[in-house]
């Protein structure tokens, strides 16, 4: 509109036909301008320059990480070619069958809850985005990492109320440095049950099937059918039973304890739930019990396998936006949206009230800065949300502004731009220039902190390599990791963008995979947009070269 409107003053100072001298040039001039500022609105709207990334070949990668994590007998067509058959007498001592599903992070404890968030955020990305996850040829591989874990899920969940929560421990796996095919540590299995429950563990385990279900639902109908009976009985263990699984399995306090509770994944359980069903029941549920379980109340600025509330309060949000809801949840709905918005404009640093704590901090590159332990699994679920919460805007029509406390707004766009300005700086548009997510661009981490990568491959030197000879040998070498971890994303630099690609340096250079999940929906996303802008760019660049060959004329 500055731009018409400068535009209309610079033509009335045109000459008349048949002017000349100082007259004629200036209106040469001012025609001139007045196409360069056409020019200018051709480019209108495009976004800020920024440095291009390949979001193609970052989702291929990707996927490759959850390869990498594998437990169990790999399949045939297994790509990470440095990974072999590992934990094939897991729930042995128990009577159950436990061979599968992920390792977490660099070590070889299967911990139930993070593994359940892994797949619900990989479910997610594909309910959102899977069209451009299969536009980029990589639906098989995200079907194959989601049923990994769901396959899982199905063998640790032997009863209607008993649900195996860990494989292993985290004790004596922390004091060895061996390859998953070599361990010689304790494979106990830990469960929830009717005496000890875990409403936590078994409702984000509940959530990940449940999501998992509408992911399958047109490929797979069958066992789309037989992860929906899982979801919905773990999710009656898990309301009927209630109690933190931290205080049933004590060996987990010191590495997922439930710090936030059981009450977050109830709703977020609920919620996809209702999704996967469609039955008013679930919702009911997340509409009564919004007070009580802190749905409507907590006003959150982080996401993570722990605290589900921003993740309850957008999809809640969407329901609204969507208009899928009856009269009677209206108004707890919108108590939900305001708490969706609150985390939204506390990534953007735009809740003006609410104290220090209203919004989350930047480092000097622009990364939004949690807490100093792998910062990027904030930063990953981050970009998620706000891309989710961009796109239902959209998806609005009229409604797209965000409200943020103390009366300032944001438009989806401007949510959606912060949302891919945290992706980029994964890829590497941060002040080191280095690539958080290894394997990907020119430069990142070579000495992830993990077992697996940072010794000769089992297929390579069968070897076998004792619990503390990997401390000996292998962990203290200056030397890169000899397998390449790609697709990870690591824990990821400090506040002030300062990061040290050590073994030993485990906040930083350790990765997981609850950090890469969710941006598998991003890179596909973000993939489709990059297409999209350089063929808009293929159309415009015509008119704007004529249009400057034309101001040359002049």
């Amino acid at each position: 509109m500055h731009a018409a409107a400068q535009g209309r003053a610079h033509a009335r100072t045109t000459t008349p036909p048949g002017g000349s001298g100082r007259g004629a040039m200036r209106g040469r001039a001012a025609v001139a301008a007045l196409l360069l500022l056409l020019l200018a609105a051709v480019g209108a709207g495009a976004a800020p320059e920024r440095k291009a990334h390949n979001y193609e070949d970052a989702l291929r990668k990707s996927l490759l990480y959850f390869e990498a994590q594998r437990s169990g007998r790999l399949p045939h067509n297994q790509r990470v070619a440095w990974r072999d058959h590992s934990g094939l007498t897991d729930g042995l001592e128990q009577g159950v069958d436990l061979v599968g599903g992920y390792y977490d992070a660099g070590d070889h404890v299967k911990f139930g809850l993070p593994m359940a968030f892994t797949v619900t955020m990989l479910s997610w990305s594909m309910i959102e985005y899977g069209d451009d996850v299969e536009a980029a040829g990589e639906l098989g591989h995200a079907l194959e990492a989601i049923k990994w874990g769901t396959d899982y899920f199905i063998k640790a969940h032997t009863k209607p109320d008993e649900l195996w929560a860990e494989v292993g421990d985290g004790d004596t796996d922390h004091y060895c440095w061996q390859r998953p095919e070599d361990m010689t540590t304790s494979r106990q299995a830990y469960k929830v049950d009717r005496e000890r429950p875990g409403s936590d563990v078994a409702g984000e385990t509940a959530a990940a099937m449940a999501a998992a279900s509408i992911v399958f639902r047109k490929s797979n109908p069958h066992y789309a059918s037989l992860l929906l009976h899982h979801a919905q009985q773990l999710f009656e263990f898990a309301d009927k039973y209630r109690g933190k699984y931290d205080s049933s399995i004590a060996e987990v306090k010191s590495y997922y304890a439930s710090v936030s509770g059981y009450k977050d994944e109830l709703l977020w359980a609920a919620l996809w739930l209702h999704r996967a069903t469609g039955k008013v029941q679930y919702l009911d549920y997340v509409v009564d019990k919004a007070d009580c379980f802190g749905g409507t109340g907590w006003a959150i600025t982080e996401f993570s396998w722990d605290v589900k509330y921003a993740g309850v309060q957008i999809l809640a949000a969407r329901l609204l936006l969507r208009g899928e809801y009856e009269e009677r949840h209206r108004s707890t709905l919108e108590q939900y949206r305001a708490k969706a918005e609150h985390y939204v404009c506390g990534c953007l640093g735009r809740n003006a009230d609410g104290g220090a704590d209203a919004n989350v901090e930047r480092s000097p590159g622009g990364m939004l800065y949690v807490r100093q332990w792998n910062n990027m699994q904030y930063v990953t679920n981050a970009a998620f949300l706000l891309a989710a919460y961009a796109d239902y805007l959209g998806d609005a029509g009229g409604v797209g502004a965000v409200s943020c406390a103390g009366g300032e707004t944001a438009g989806a766009r401007e949510v959606a731009a912060l949302a891919r300005a945290q992706v980029d700086y994964v890829l590497g548009t941060n002040p080191r220039g280095i690539s958080y997510l290894v394997g990907y661009g020119a430069k990142y981490p070579n000495r992830v902190h993990h077992r697996a990568a940072s010794i000769v491959p089992y297929k390579h030197s069968k070897e076998f390599i004792g619990c503390t000879q990997g401390f000996d040998h292998w962990f203290g070498r200056r030397s890169s990791n000899p397998n390449v971890l790609v697709g990870a994303i690591v824990g990821g630099p400090d506040r002030r963008d300062r990061f040290r690609d050590n073994r030993e340096n485990y906040m930083q250079t350790e990765a997981c995979t609850y950090n890469t999940a969710p941006m598998v929906g991003m890179f596909a996303k973000l993939n489709r947009m990059a297409r999209q802008e350089r063929e808009q760019e293929e159309v415009t660049a015509p008119a704007r070269t004529t249009a400057t060959q034309t101001a040359a004329d002049v």
